[in-house]
């Protein structure tokens, strides 16, 4: 595989470029062309790398791509899940360059989706065009790339069951996740899933001259603050009521092999600029990512908040909450929970609304099938170093629908880093995670 990438790596830029220079934006309704035009262009990409098929479905929401090889029935087959929609760009001014004219500095790829996850899913095109070109392919191979991951994925589960035939696979294969560091490989076997909402809280009917009425009505901004600051304990342990009824304690043993993962705090520290860090009392910060469940506040408004001064007293307050769930937490029971705790804590004063947005539940998979095996083998050959298992702190909340609805598990053979600053201004993806990740994809067929 090494020979192929140096081959034909600047076919392979141009055509990622080509994927990165599409704004497919899922939440932007502006750029519901352009999720059209990506999902054609993942199409033409599929059939050029060898696919007997490919083709754009057509969904309640943005497209689903398509595409499969069936060399033998009888076969095991691999189902690549991949997704082409990325986040929006803001804040646009700290950006050092054009989020959607990537450009190649310092060894990395700069653009939005550079990981995330149009260069992961990339390297699983190019792995296959490798193995086919090569008749390498000892295995059905299907892929199914959507344009909705960002927003929650809400037509993919429903398209899913609809055609559960065309999707049976042995196991769904997945490169949208991060690992540890470049010299300590992981793979993820667990996702903490996700309930993410939208509160509201009203006061006066308008909004009111801060002098003529502050220290007389309630100001909804403040209420909101005193609410959200009481759905957590000064042990960082969250106050909803019957949150953590579904929360699996691990034991002891099963803790101190998560620990032999190499975590630096001080470097860790220094990375983020901060001082100390901050979680839920008796666990360590990987724990408090990996195996334990988090609430924090995405967003928050209301009043003014434009140049100069306005002495308001507001109408409105809003905010914008995620809680990352663990395995066995049902994210549509937590969801209702905090609605539920939300409404029942807030003072006479105002009103409340809850808008639950989008969620997914998290999922396990097992380090000793054959699956995982066959991947950490790879990634062993490739990094020189055994793969350490690691628990994921964020989530892909379609992928336990699938789980689910195929009866299959998924593998995470995540090739990104913390350092790739996902969802922030200045994604990245570093060129030798890019090509490792391919020939570890491309070891992969040959060993599972």
């Amino acid at each position: 595989m090494k020979q192929y990438i140096e081959k034909n790596k600047e076919r392979f830029f141009e055509e990622l470029f080509s994927l990165l220079r599409i704004p497919s934006v899922s939440s932007s309704e502006a750029n519901r062309p352009d999720m059209l035009r990506c999902a054609e262009r993942l199409v033409q990409l599929l059939k050029e790398a060898g696919a007997d098929e490919a083709d754009v479905y057509p969904t309640e929401g943005h497209p689903v791509v398509f595409g499969q090889k069936i060399i033998d029935p009888s076969l095991p087959t691999v189902l690549v899940y991949g997704h082409y929609d990325v986040q929006p760009v803001d804040p646009i001014e700290l950006w050092k360059s054009d989020p959607f004219e990537p450009e190649i500095r310092d060894g990395a790829i700069y653009a939005r989706g550079a990981n995330d996850d149009k260069g992961q899913l990339f390297m699983h095109i190019k792995a296959f065009e490798f193995m086919v070109s090569e008749n390498r392919l000892r295995h059905n191979v299907k892929f199914i790339l959507e344009g909705e991951e960002e927003i929650g994925s809400p037509s993919l589960a429903e398209w899913a069951e609809k055609n559960k035939e065309l999707l049976a696979a042995d196991i769904i294969l997945v490169s949208d996740t991060t690992m540890i560091s470049e010299s300590v490989p992981s793979i993820n076997c667990g996702m903490r899933g996700l309930s993410y909402v939208e509160v509201k809280v009203t006061g006066p009917n308008k909004d009111l001259h801060s002098g003529h009425y502050g220290g007389a009505v309630a100001n909804p901004i403040n209420v909101l603050c005193d609410m959200i600051s009481s759905l957590i304990d000064k042990d960082g342990h969250i106050t909803v009521k019957g949150f953590y009824d579904d929360v699996v304690e691990l034991s002891a043993e099963d803790r101190a092999k998560l620990a032999r993962a190499p975590f630096d705090i001080d470097e860790y520290k220094r990375f983020l600029d901060i001082n100390e860090v901050k979680g839920e009392k008796g666990y360590t910060t990987l724990e408090r990512t990996g195996i334990r469940p988090c609430l924090d506040v995405n967003g928050i408004w209301g009043g003014y908040t434009g140049e100069g001064a306005k002495t308001v007293l507001p109408s409105e307050a809003h905010a914008k909450i995620s809680m990352r769930l663990v395995p066995d937490q049902d994210s549509r029971t937590i969801t209702r929970l905090f609605e539920e705790h939300f409404k029942s804590i807030a003072p006479d004063y105002v009103k409340v609304e809850v808008v639950p947005h989008h969620g997914g539940d998290g999922f396990l998979i097992p380090i000793s099938s054959k699956a995982y095996q066959a991947a950490s083998k790879a990634m062993t050959e490739v990094y020189g170093i055994e793969p350490v298992p690691s628990r994921g702190g964020g989530s892909i909340p379609i992928l336990a629908d699938l789980q689910r609805i195929l009866g299959i598990d998924p593998l995470l053979m995540g090739f990104g880093l913390e350092r790739d600053t996902i969802h922030s201004p200045n994604e990245s993806y570093l060129l030798k995670q890019l090509f490792a990740g391919m020939e570890s994809i491309a070891l992969f067929y040959q060993l599972f």
